[in-house]
């Protein structure tokens, strides 16, 4: 659910697309759920205006939102009536640390029989009814209140027609209370304090110390590849297409910068080379893009709990020249690690007509990659 203002965020864009730690709110989140059910299908329910934001950040499946939250969800659950789902998770694009331990606590529910179920977590403050000028009225016991979260999961057919049958100008403050309201058995299950909602411009500071605070782990990994030159027009150089007198030789596309920091971020979570994950005698691999290569590194480390901080790579070569490619460079280098523009690094020296590089024979690259873990 992606379809709100943030205006309590702040002035700007939408919240769920300012950054946390340089990579925007949403994909986080997305990143969350992916972590925590890969096998899920994850379409995103954004306000008309902002497809743009959505078609630049992810391919997912976009569904134009309503002027109200519920109207939102019941666009997003009627978009998958074609193809219904047995189950549903509705989340917040606001709350990116939901776990994979939360999600299955909410799946195991569904699974004993409930309806619908939702993360929370029980209260621990003292909680008081006050008038509107804050005059306490009365204590109100605590110990069956809960805080409750999202991801909240359901049965989908059960759902689907909750939201269906709700009368007109019922204001529910999220999709349990429209199960509630429509005598549903639903569940709270236990959440985690961790998976707090982003709402006003304190909470991504508390979001960024959050992540900090978690990834304290801080692995650096070298990355180091050579291919020689062979018959060609062109070459492949972190992603960018460079004309060129000749080619590179090798099994996928020969993208000598794409491999080094593929090493390199593989160095960082002691995960072996590159040829380990994607054998040169696999002719799966012939021809292939190294943004797959790339790609499965950062997976890796998502898998882990961590994030990729900054790459930084040189090309070796005589040529051809690299400055008039370096910022597209980077921006690709980026957009297939979620890296914002400076966190990511790209640079070229020559070896003085020195060596293999020197006489023209290849190219060559090393990089340097930085990933904080849990």
């Amino acid at each position: 659910m992606a379809a709100g203002k943030g205006v309590r965020a702040g002035e700007g864009v939408p919240k769920q697309y300012r950054p946390v730690l340089g990579t925007p709110l949403i994909l986080r989140t997305i990143d969350a759920l992916d972590l925590a059910v890969p096998q899920a299908e994850i379409s995103l329910v954004a306000a008309e205006g902002d497809q743009h934001f959505i078609e630049t950040l992810s391919s997912r499946p976009f569904i134009s939102g309503g002027a109200t939250r519920q109207e939102s969800v019941r666009k997003g659950l009627e978009a998958l009536a074609a193809d219904p789902p047995d189950i549903v998770l509705i989340h917040d694009a606001a709350r990116p640390f939901a776990s994979p331990a939360t999600v299955d606590r909410l799946l195991g529910a569904l699974a004993e029989g409930w309806h619908g179920a939702a993360p929370g977590v029980p209260i621990a403050d003292s909680v008081k009814r006050c008038s509107m000028d804050g005059t306490v009225e009365a204590s109100v016991a605590r110990n069956r209140l809960w805080r409750v979260q999202t991801p909240q999961a359901f049965v989908y057919s059960a759902i689907l027609e909750a939201h269906r049958t709700l009368e007109p100008g019922l204001d529910m403050s999220d999709d349990l209370a429209v199960a509630e309201h429509a005598r549903l058995n639903i569940k709270v299950v236990n959440g985690e304090d961790s998976n707090f909602k982003i709402t006003t411009s304190d909470d991504f500071e508390r979001a960024e110390r959050h992540m900090m605070n978690a990834l304290s782990d801080i692995r650096t990994g070298q990355g180091f590849d050579v291919h020689a030159f062979s018959e060609g027009d062109h070459v492949t150089l972190c992603g960018v297409r460079i004309p060129h007198d000749q080619g590179l030789e090798g099994h996928s596309d020969a993208d000598v910068g794409l491999h080094a920091i593929t090493d390199a971020i593989l160095g960082c979570i002691a995960a072996g080379d590159i040829g380990a994950h994607f054998p040169p005698s696999d002719p799966r691999w012939k021809g292939a893009a190294s943004s797959v290569f790339l790609d499965h590194a950062l997976r890796l480390v998502v898998e882990k709990g961590g994030v990729i901080a900054h790459v930084d790579v040189t090309l070796i070569c005589e040529a051809p020249k690299i400055g008039p490619h370096r910022d597209a460079m980077a921006a690709q280098i980026g957009e297939i690690l979620k890296l914002p523009p400076g966190r990511v690094s790209v640079k070229a020296t020559t070896t003085e007509r020195l060596g293999f590089t020197g006489r023209r024979e290849g190219i060559a690259a090393m990089a340097t990659a930085t990933v904080r873990l849990p």
